[in-house]
């Protein structure tokens, strides 16, 4: 009984790497939106003492000075690579769950009978480097806990093949004790606090205590921890995703954003792109909701925040139907005089495209949904024909500050590198 997790190591960096094999060894962090903070650093920019999170204005100075690498994040290059890492993982197990970005599950059980995990592992890894160039680590024990465990010696042990497997209670426990609680898959901070307090400092004295005992003082879910801690396959496979309750599209802007005007198409192009998304889960919603606020951090400017929410007779995933619906929400709750900082786009009571619900009472003014059109403009879009709506921002103005992007190598015929 086998479980396989396979983590990409400092992923967004070593995609900035793929195509730039001089920046081997070089110190590497990726900005935030706007280019605000940090949010992936590589190997060596972590032993410069560079932390996740922290702000780039604060480390700029002394991260560039000692011969580093910046780069503003690049989500569709990165997607693209994550997909072609799942796509290698599919191709050789027939269970896969794509937890993250950069981490997937394996269901190893049947493999199992007729393979060496271990070695099975070393390929897979030396496979997903020879055909992304991204380097992974893979964890493999019984549970999905006991895997997050396995990544993490790893890393503490220095492994030179970047795989481990735990499977004896020997190795279990081994790797237990030197895993302070804090560190378990599902136990956040302030559960390790309470943790301490009752003197749970490690994974071992975690999976000492008596579940029933976990269950009875704390919950269910760490009752449920300690059982997989122990080896007990508490949490399986999931290789149906669970379908989205809300989609998200929002930005915090480069520069102040003072007038309905500018501001009109930076929502319809998260109105585009929120509907793209809704499409691609195969949902349609009923609510549609827009947001804008200033700076909380401009203390000395006045502020305001605007939030409303339009509800739509008839579910839809139609770019027009949701187009319409904010720019019905945001005009008013927009108020002149204010610098406005972030805007947003949220989709929720979400139903199947499989289903249909008319209501007597549709505006006779919305468009009719035509899925087939929306369906060849997402086709052409994914040929990078881009196409646009009217009321979209199509020029080169962005409301985000990102100055440092790597071109889109695998995802735009005009962004592929040259071989000089």
């Amino acid at each position: 009984m086998a479980l396989a997790l396979v983590d990409c190591d400092s992923f967004y960096a070593s995609c900035e790497r793929i195509f730039r094999p001089d920046l081997k060894n070089v110190p590497i962090v990726v900005l935030s939106n706007n280019d605000g903070c940090v949010i992936a650093r590589s190997a060596e920019a972590k032993k410069m003492g560079i932390g996740m999170g922290v702000p780039w204005f604060k480390v700029k100075d002394s991260f560039l000075s000692q011969g580093g690498e910046v780069f503003s994040s690049n989500f569709t290059f990165y997607g693209d690579i994550s997909a072609r890492v799942m796509n290698i993982l599919e191709g050789f197990v027939p269970k896969v769950e794509v937890y993250s970005i950069d981490e997937a599950f394996l269901g190893l059980d049947e493999l199992e009978k007729n393979y060496d995990l271990y070695d099975f592992g070393c390929h897979i890894r030396r496979l997903i480097k020879q055909w992304t160039g991204v380097p992974v680590r893979i964890g493999i024990a019984p549970t999905k806990t006991l895997t997050k465990i396995a990544i993490n010696e790893v890393k503490r042990l220095n492994i030179p093949t970047k795989v481990h497997r735990i499977s004896s209670n020997k190795d279990i426990r081994y790797a237990l004790k030197n895993t302070p609680v804090g560190d378990v898959w599902g136990v956040g901070r302030r559960l390790n606090e309470h943790l301490s307090k009752a003197r749970i400092t490690s994974a071992l004295h975690l999976a000492d205590i008596d579940p029933r005992h976990a269950k009875r003082k704390f919950s269910v879910v760490l009752e449920r921890t300690v059982r997989e801690l122990r080896g007990q396959r508490c949490i399986g496979i999931e290789e149906n995703i669970t379908a989205k309750k809300q989609i998200v599209v929002s930005r915090s802007f480069g520069s102040r954003v003072t007038n309905l005007e500018t501001l009109k198409p930076i929502v319809s192009n998260f109105a585009v792109r929120a509907s793209e998304k809704l499409r691609n889960e195969k949902q349609k919603c009923s609510q549609v909701s827009v947001f804008v606020r200033t700076s909380p951090f401009s203390d000395h400017k006045p502020q305001h925040r605007g939030y409303k929410t339009i509800e739509l007779l008839t579910p839809t995933n139609d770019t027009r139907d949701i187009l319409a619906a904010a720019k019905k929400a945001l005009v008013p709750i927009y108020k002149s005089g204010y610098d406005y900082a972030k805007a947003g786009i949220l989709l929720n009571r979400f139903s199947n495209t499989s289903s249909k619900q008319y209501s007597l009472f549709r505006d006779p003014d919305e468009p009719k949904e035509n899925t087939k059109f929306m369906e060849y403009i997402d086709q052409l879009n994914s040929y990078q024909t881009q196409i646009y709506y009217a009321s979209q921002n199509t020029s080169q103005w962005s409301p985000m500050k990102q100055n440092m992007t790597s071109p889109k190598y695998t995802t735009c015929w005009y962004e592929l590198p040259l071989a000089k």
